[in-house]
């Protein structure tokens, strides 16, 4: 087996860990929100309450939380896609831009947002959606190129959610993800090595060809001084 046949092996199996990851953590939201419906909770109070002591909590849980189906649908493409995208591309930085994001997000809401319970996945996939974006952009490699372009395509639009609109909307949760992706993505911009450069079966035979072409010539140069050094009769 080549060695490009074995790295987009691995590639691919790697690829269907991630989505699987961020699959999980999907399904994660829907149980949530099922059982609340199913139970007649109300988990809405345990978001984000800024500046209270209660609302604290909320910095871990408010991104479990959905106020609604469509609420917790909206969040569930953006969660699995961002989210594969970012564990597969920069294994290494996820480890701590995933963490810093989701609880970093909680923070400044908790900090500087306006006095409701914020509640939502929203600020998770924008900073994630910008780290991406972003890192993309800063590094200009093959694959770093091809999943910022990916993401902007999909889901670009969203970046508008950072301003004031629907007061229903927590627009804090969404700037406050946006700015953490974009300085981490600074801060980790080299933190993941480069992916190497696939090289084909097809570019050795070439290489070879060459090498043959340039030992012929090689060759004959020599030939035709050994026959200039001769002595004249």
């Amino acid at each position: 087996m080549t060695d490009s046949g074995t790295t987009s092996e691995n590639d691919a199996r790697r690829l269907r860990r991630c989505f699987f990851i961020a699959a999980s953590f999907a399904t994660v939201l829907w149980l949530i929100k099922l059982v609340e419906i199913t139970f007649d909770l109300n988990l809405t109070p345990y978001g984000v309450n800024p500046l209270r002591a209660s609302g604290l909590w909320g910095i871990l849980w408010a991104p479990l939380i959905h106020g609604s189906l469509s609420h917790v649908f909206a969040n569930t493409l953006p969660i699995i896609i961002l989210g594969t995208a970012l564990l597969y591309g920069y294994p290494r930085s996820a480890k701590i831009v995933i963490p810093v994001i989701y609880l970093g997000t909680g923070v400044g809401v908790w900090l500087f947002a306006r006095s409701s319970y914020h509640i939502g996945a929203s600020g998770l996939t924008l900073g994630m959606m910008l780290f991406v974006f972003t890192i993309g952009v800063l590094r200009w490699d093959k694959r770093a190129i091809a999943l910022a372009l990916i993401v902007s395509f999909l889901y670009g639009g969203t970046i508008w959610g950072i301003f004031p609109g629907d007061p229903q909307i927590s627009y804090e949760s969404h700037l406050f993800g946006a700015v953490i992706g974009v300085v981490l993505a600074i801060m980790f911009k080299n933190y993941d090595p480069a992916p190497p450069e696939k090289k084909f079966s097809w570019e050795d035979e070439e290489d070879n060809v060459e090498d043959d072409g340039e030992q012929t010539e090689g060759d004959g140069t020599a030939s035709k001084q050994s026959e200039n050094e001769l002595p004249l009769h």
